[in-house]
């Protein structure tokens, strides 16, 4: 695996929204996604099936427009760590804790510290509390 791969940075490749620099940071993971792999918690899917149904709902989304991003997530080389939940009560809640972090955003912080890679991000305060705990940002080449 080359990175772990953060929500955030997936779903500014559907929503191509935010600032300049992020959605240019996003669109530079997902080129290196070409070479590379790239690592997520076991949570991952649902948090982009949570933000595609919410697009939707929203009406920002079409059902059409949604399937195309779906295809695109499957085929990339994104592996699921499969020992997410074995963290979650001991690790990742105290990352939480200690970083004042969401369980979820705090999964991809475990991740990252369990394997000892790079952390792709958007999130400010993931990335303050990646940075706080000695992980590394992934840098898109």
């Amino acid at each position: 695996m080359s990175f772990v791969l953060d929500n955030s940075v997936a779903m500014c490749w559907l929503l191509v929204d935010g600032k300049p620099a992020d959605v240019a940071y996003a669109e530079a993971v997902l080129g290196a996604l070409r070479d590379r792999s790239a690592l997520v918690p076991s949570l991952w899917a649902l948090e982009a099936s949570n933000v595609i149904a919410r697009g939707e709902a929203k009406g920002l989304l079409t059902e059409a427009r949604s399937q195309a991003f779906v295809f695109l997530l499957e085929r990339l080389n994104i592996a699921t760590d499969t020992a997410t939940a074995a963290h979650a009560l001991s690790d990742t809640l105290h990352l939480a804790r200690r970083y004042k972090l969401s369980a979820y955003d705090a999964a991809y912080l475990e991740l990252a510290l369990r394997t000892g890679l790079p952390l792709a991000t958007l999130d400010a305060d993931l990335k303050k509390a990646a940075q706080a705990a000695g992980v590394q940002p992934f840098v898109a080449d």
